[in-house]
């Protein structure tokens, strides 16, 4: 079974934590693209869907499913998105993508997340996945700095902007055994708008797709 075939069966099992009536806030990514492709069976049944990116309401408003604005809902009943890596306390790095800022703001609106990936991005410790950091622009080097300073190999992915119009550095070469303590201590540094770790709110439910079927953590 080849890894796009899982994230597609992965994707497809957690239409089942889809409430009737309810607005839900929808990732981006390889594998949400596949939960929006399978929404749009059962679009009938939910009232809209914040997309955490223009990517994700585009392909969304192209099967007809109601993109809503976070600003317009009383808060959403789940959020269903992917996943760079997850260790077994469903701490997660997200942001591969970019996506990274709006993706924290839609599951932290969220009563559950349900995190969907293949089996490859379960890990022990995370941070074999380049951490991705958005930055303001002016902070850039500043920022740089202080993550060689932690460990860190910060490489500027360049030619690439985000949704709020910021720069991503992936920093290389950090084993993040504290999650919750780096998200916490990389918040407060100036300049930085979102870190990729996501700890201090984690999944709820990690459905990982595998040869054998989907395997559900908790």
């Amino acid at each position: 079974m080849t890894q796009d075939e899982m994230k597609k069966m992965v994707a497809e099992a957690a239409l089942e934590h889809v409430e009737t009536g309810t607005v839900i806030g929808i990732g981006t990514g390889s594998t949400a693209n596949h939960f929006i492709d399978g929404l749009a069976a059962i679009k009938h049944r939910i009232d809209g869907a914040v997309a955490s990116s223009k990517a994700s309401a585009e392909r969304l408003a192209a099967h007809g499913i109601p993109v809503l604005e976070l600003n317009t809902v009383d808060g959403l009943s789940i959020y269903v998105d992917g996943a760079d890596e997850s260790n077994h306390h469903l701490h997660l790095i997200k942001g591969g993508g970019g996506a990274l800022t709006r993706e924290k703001i839609v599951a932290a609106a969220s009563r559950k997340f349900v995190c969907i990936a293949d089996e490859s991005k379960l890990v022990d410790v995370l941070g074999s996945f380049p951490l991705p950091i958005e930055v303001i622009p002016m902070a850039r080097s500043y920022v740089a700095r202080e993550l060689v300073k932690r460990g860190g190999q910060p490489v500027w992915r360049e030619g690439f902007t985000t949704d709020n119009g910021n720069i991503i550095l992936d920093v290389h070469h950090l084993k993040i055994m504290e999650p919750v303590k780096l998200e916490q201590e990389l918040n407060d540094l100036p300049g930085i708008v979102t870190v990729g770790i996501f700890a201090k709110r984690p999944a709820d439910v990690l459905m990982l797709g595998t040869p054998e079927g989907v395997k559900t953590l908790t």
